[in-house]
């Protein structure tokens, strides 16, 4: 077998075992609720909040100490009888938007929401532009009679079209 289809091989093979492995969650059992009800909805909210020191985790995933401390919180509000919309607010209200993973549709996140769409129009447009109003080819011009004299010298008998010397 060729070197390269093993290579080949073991890639997928590794992709695989790469696919199917499941994200490790981060709750430690200590952290979970004994009410299974609140548990899910806790762990609902938590999929909803970003880890501040990963960034790009929710709390749910991260095992930083803020995101524990986090989870905690959400616990504790939830068993207090908060709905799950009161602790998500009573979060954002300490740590703001930024917090949330989707975060909200407001005028101070417009950039974010619509930019990447707004960059795309412009550049569909300025191509479109481009395409449309570009010169069209130019034709070659006649030679001058200057010009054709020095093209006989130095090509004299290689005019195209003629085969040898002869």
């Amino acid at each position: 077998m060729p070197p390269i289809t093993r290579a080949l091989r073991a890639g997928l093979v590794l992709m695989i075992f790469a696919a199917g492995a499941a994200p490790a969650m981060a709750l430690d059992p200590g952290e979970a609720l004994k009410d299974q009800k609140l548990e899910v909805r806790a762990r609902g909210i938590s999929r909803q909040l970003r880890c501040l020191v990963c960034q790009n985790q929710s709390i749910d995933d991260s095992d930083a100490p803020l995101a524990k401390d986090l989870r905690r919180l959400v616990r504790v509000r939830l068993v207090k009888g908060d709905s799950d919309s009161q602790v998500i607010g009573y979060i954002r209200a300490r740590y703001g938007d930024y917090v949330m993973l989707r975060p909200p549709v407001q005028p101070g996140t417009w950039l974010l929401w619509f930019g990447p769409a707004l960059l795309l129009l412009i550049a569909v447009v300025a191509i479109v532009i481009r395409v449309r109003f570009r010169p069209a080819a130019a034709e070659a011009a006649p030679l001058s009679a200057d010009e054709q004299a020095n093209f006989e010298a130095l090509f004299g008998d290689d005019k195209p079209g003629r085969e040898g010397g002869a």
